[in-house]
């Protein structure tokens, strides 16, 4: 395992403050605290070369458990590893093999031209000469880097200076490489450049990366599996189609009847739910496990002429989102790994 992490909690204590001179006066001979829990009892193992999301709406304890695995801070309890390190108790040497890429910050130096930052990153973490220019090498032939290399980082736009933090955090090849929020902001043809550099070195390097972001296409696009979080406490480690098959068994069937009056189309389906109907065009929701696409279709074939049929899936951000508001109810148990291994996009 690369990466472990036991039992995992992290608690954060603030002062509770009273109202008024009194409230002050008292606050200074009794104080009273309030106890958060940022992260309550968070286990999970990944593998060497795994692509994960770990997921969870704002304030589930996302960027505190990251910071954990990365030294920034110690755990109130439990205990995690990161390549055999304990992060908190050796961080010099868990830096050196982890990279790090925030969305809204940079490790780049602002002034500096964007090459001048690499080398400046190559002298930090003795980067041998051969490493260096082999990577550059890579990463500018995969990001385009030549066009902007030599101009100042402040200059940049965010596509390109998100372009630049990712070799920066790429350079001396770590083992581990911590995403938050990689792509927030970016056009979709950065987005598709970011998410392909990264399905490609986790692909070719065995790089292993854990990314966090509230852009679930980014989930889907790049990742097998989910550790899904909320209030502290994980509720979920799977794979996506695991997910996916319990929560999201209901599609969406799209049928364009090929009428010239269409008043008299009233569709009558045995198991399935008319969404709308406007005209020659209807929608319909049906359980996949209980009503077969084909067998709607040819339902629906009987009764009127088609002429065009689509059937949409459902998407990863609806099934998270009911998940969030309505929990995991009786459906599958919060660990779910029978097929999901050390693998990359391909």
């Amino acid at each position: 395992m690369i990466i472990r992490a036991d039992r995992l909690s992290k608690q954060f204590r603030s002062q509770q403050r009273k109202d008024g001179v009194l409230g002050t006066l008292a606050t200074l001979f009794s104080r009273e605290y309030t106890v958060k829990d940022a992260v309550k009892d968070v286990s999970f193992e990944l593998e060497a070369g795994e692509l994960v999301g770990y997921i969870g709406p704002n304030g589930a304890g996302k960027s505190t458990t990251i910071k954990m695995l990365t030294g920034i801070l110690v755990p109130t309890s439990g205990t995690a590893s990161v390549n055999g390190i304990v992060p908190w108790l050796h961080r010099a040497a868990n830096a050196r093999q982890i990279g790090v890429v925030f969305g809204q910050r940079t490790q780049l130096y602002w002034d500096l031209p964007l090459i001048e930052s690499f080398r400046l990153l190559k002298a930090i973490y003795s980067v041998p000469d051969e490493q260096f220019e082999r990577n550059m090498r890579a990463f500018s032939e995969l990001l385009a880097l030549d066009e902007f290399i030599r101009t100042p980082v402040r200059q940049l736009s965010l596509g390109q200076r998100m372009r630049g933090d990712f070799v920066a955090s790429m350079l001396h090849d770590p083992k581990v490489v911590f995403l938050d929020e990689p792509t927030i902001g970016l056009d979709v043809v950065a987005k598709e450049a970011i998410r392909g550099f990264i399905a490609r070195i986790n692909r070719e390097r065995g790089t292993t990366f854990i990314l966090t972001t509230h852009d679930l296409a980014d989930v889907e696009k790049l990742c097998m599996r989910i550790i899904l979080i909320d209030h502290g406490q994980k509720l979920y480690d799977g794979s996506i189609e695991a997910i996916k098959q319990r929560y999201g068994r209901n599609r969406v069937l799209t049928a364009v009847f090929d009428c010239d009056d269409c008043s008299d189309c009233t569709v009558h389906i045995a198991g399935a739910r008319i969404l709308s109907q406007d005209g020659p065009r209807v929608k319909i929701e049906f359980d996949r496990d209980r009503v077969r696409a084909d067998a709607l279709i040819a339902d629906l074939s009987r009764q009127y002429e088609l002429k065009d049929v689509t059937i949409e899936e459902p998407e990863l951000e609806t099934i998270i989102r009911q998940i969030y508001q309505h929990g995991l109810g009786d459906g599958i148990p919060q660990t779910d790994r029978a097929d999901v291994g050390p693998t990359a996009l391909t």
